[in-house]
């Protein structure tokens, strides 16, 4: 379960950012989830929720997670369609000439202080 490993850089990140800030508190951290990143969102909520309890700063915060579709542009046609939907083959031109574009992120979209 990697999810666990992205909980610890994720907490690393907040404690980093909290510090800089002098912020003592954390009420909910925000995370842009692509739809083929290969996290499991219920996986990381659980590991968040373990994780964040055994720090001060985080005792009882939030992870909210903003799924981020995956998209793929093709070379051929130059469009894009849904990955998920469509898979690597173009579904306008039948290209294979394609690369994802968006959809792998984990990025911290916003932390929220108390």
């Amino acid at each position: 379960m990697h999810e666990l490993g992205v909980v610890f850089n994720i907490i690393r990140s907040v404690e980093k950012v909290a510090k800089e800030n002098g912020l003592t508190e954390v009420a909910a951290v925000t995370l842009e989830l692509g739809e083929v990143s290969t996290v499991i969102p219920s996986y990381l909520t659980d590991c968040w929720r373990w994780a964040a309890d055994k720090r001060e700063l985080l005792k009882g915060s939030d992870l909210l997670i903003e799924q981020i579709p995956a998209v793929t542009y093709c070379g051929g046609c130059c469009r894009t369609y849904p990955t998920v939907e469509h898979g690597k083959v173009c579904p306008h031109c039948g290209s294979g000439e394609t690369w994802l574009v968006q959809g792998n992120e984990v990025n911290i979209k916003e932390i929220e202080a108390c």
